[in-house]
């Protein structure tokens, strides 16, 4: 984004977010940055196929052919009424507008008054003994008049497996932050970074789900052994506001087709569903006891997944009778009976969940190249196909391309979906909202200056994104902002620090996000683990 010069002796013009660049800096004497130690390699994903994914016509509907999108833009083509045609790129894929649709109009930025003035380069000091708080470097050193701090940044040094280690897994209760480390869970105070508690398992934690109970209690997956190879199948209930464990169990062994490949938890209400994609099965979470399961039949349709989420569940199942045609059910997730039924399109599988109510899913059919974003009503029929023009993101989860649960990078409510667009290196991304009832894109939120957006939740009638630091830039911090519901100017409501600060921030990949009383947390979820320092968590606030 390019501002205009101003004529002489005149104060400077807000930018598209309404940010008003502070006074001169002093110079803080700080030496020209080299390579970033804090650095963070960009974890392994799953490659979703090559490009050419169109959504089958359903009921006899024509589809009308497409051209796929070129290597420097996306060309829109013309899509059946409930067909909507996608376009599979790096990183992403791409929704194509049909009926030579407009595109929704961009929200036009618009002035307004600055954030309270802070003094420059007011520094944040720790205890200096790397237990949450880091005070080796004045992360605040450089930062400019209106915006925020760096409360405190967490670096590891672990020595772990060749291949690094998952860390997957945040949790923000009350003034305490829990993030996942390898085998074992800390709390750390949210205000400082001190260390509040730790949880050691025996054995590498190898999953967990950002949902908790009421009471912040979670379930924790952990592995059976030390060994290469060894099992996911070892349960554990979590206290996160004590750090107390309760009742462990191991996971029954539910039949010839439960192999235990890359389990994933997910909760509500006092359920918490394990699925492990040839099998799944469902326990309370008060007291670990055996509620259903599936898998231990070759016959009808299994499921191998529940997405759970706010009192709701699917299944998603695989039928063996039919050729291992897939199916998505309504689900009881107390006992987990069938409520409605909607049979897949030949050949696809559900490859993300963005919503449970209403049912949004994201469908793929690779062996014939073809994708598409459905939404279901609530008795399970198809109402509606996403329609868009745009290479949209779809790392719901990059730890695991087996998880279903509701994606982490999406955010749906009153009938909107809002999702990112796919981002190439140093070119800004947008979110795009779009209307469930009729799948047709309503409004373009631009992240600008080579930046992204990610959604985060609504929140009081808006829409909490990260705005994240710029790519190519040491001068610019991420920002927290709301957007309006119906779209408009962002309003920012955390400032991160420019300076030091800001390239450190921009080397989270994929980071975990949280915005919590007015503090946003930045946490990575895969480390090298190679013995070298390494960041883990980064906290911001006023």
């Amino acid at each position: 984004m390019t501002e205009q010069p101003q004529p002489p002796n005149q104060p400077p013009a807000p930018d598209a977010y309404a940010h008003l660049p502070g006074p001169p800096q002093p110079s803080y004497n700080t030496p020209s940055q080299g390579p970033n130690p804090y650095a963070q390699p960009q974890p392994p994903t799953t490659p979703m196929g090559q490009p050419g994914y169109a959504f089958p016509p359903q009921s006899g509907a024509p589809r009308r052919p497409g051209t796929p999108p070129g290597r420097r833009r996306t060309t829109a083509v013309a899509a059946a009424a409930v067909a909507g045609v996608l376009v599979l790129g790096v990183g992403g894929y791409a929704l194509l507008a049909g009926g030579g649709e407009k595109d929704p109009a961009t929200p036009v930025a618009q002035s307004s008054p600055p954030a309270d003035p802070k003094a420059s380069g007011d520094p944040d000091k720790g205890d200096g003994s790397g237990n949450g708080s880091q005070a080796a470097e004045d992360f605040n050193a450089g930062r400019k008049q209106g915006e925020d701090k760096v409360l405190w940044l967490k670096t590891v040094k672990i020595d772990g497996p060749g291949r690094g280690v998952a860390t997957q897994g945040q949790w923000v209760v009350g003034d305490t932050v829990v993030k996942r480390l390898w085998n074992n869970l800390t709390a750390y105070g949210a205000g400082d970074g001190k260390e509040q508690w730790t949880l050691a398992f025996p054995t590498p934690i190898c999953s967990v789900t950002p949902q908790t109970t009421a009471d912040a209690k979670t379930v924790v997956l952990y592995k059976e052994s030390g060994a290469e190879g060894a099992l996911c199948n070892r349960m554990r209930m979590v206290d996160l506001k004590t750090g107390k464990e309760g009742w462990s169990k191991e996971i029954p062994d539910e039949g010839f087709t439960d192999i235990m490949t890359s389990p994933t938890l997910g909760m509500t209400g006092d359920t918490v569903a394990v699925s492990r994609g040839s099998a799944a099965s469902a326990f309370k979470i008060s007291t670990g006891d055996k509620l259903f399961a599936s898998g231990g039949s070759a016959e009808g349709c299994q499921p191998g997944a529940y997405t759970v989420r706010d009192n709701r569940m699917i299944a998603i199942s695989r039928c063996l009778e039919k050729g291992g045609k897939g199916e998505v059910s309504g689900a009881d997730p107390v006992t987990g009976k069938k409520t409605w039924t909607y049979q897949l399109p030949d050949g696809f599988k559900v490859a993300n969940v963005y919503s449970l109510d209403p049912v949004v899913l994201d469908l793929v059919n690779k062996a014939k190249n073809e994708r598409a974003i459905v939404v279901l009503g609530p008795d399970g029929k198809h109402s509606a196909t996403v329609k868009g023009e745009g290479k949209f993101a779809n790392e719901c989860d990059p730890e695991s391309s087996d998880s279903l649960e509701v994606c982490r990078i999406t955010v749906v409510d009153g009938g909107t979906l809002y999702m990112p667009t796919a981002t190439d290196t140093g070119r800004a991304n947008e979110i795009v909202a779009f209307d469930l009832g009729t799948g047709k894109a309503k409004w373009r939120t631009p992240a600008g200056d080579g930046r992204t957006l990610t959604p985060i939740r609504m929140e009081n009638g808006q829409l909490i994104a990260y705005r994240s630091a710029e790519k190519d830039a040491k001068d610019k911090g991420g920002e927290v902002v709301a957007i309006p519901a119906a779209g408009g100017t962002p309003t920012a409501l955390l400032r991160n620090p420019s300076g030091i600060a800001a390239p450190i921030e921009s080397a989270f990949y994929y980071p975990q996000i949280d915005y919590a009383g007015g503090r946003l947390y930045l946490s990575v979820t895969y480390l090298r683990a190679q013995d070298k320092d390494e960041k883990l968590l980064m906290v911001f606030g006023k």
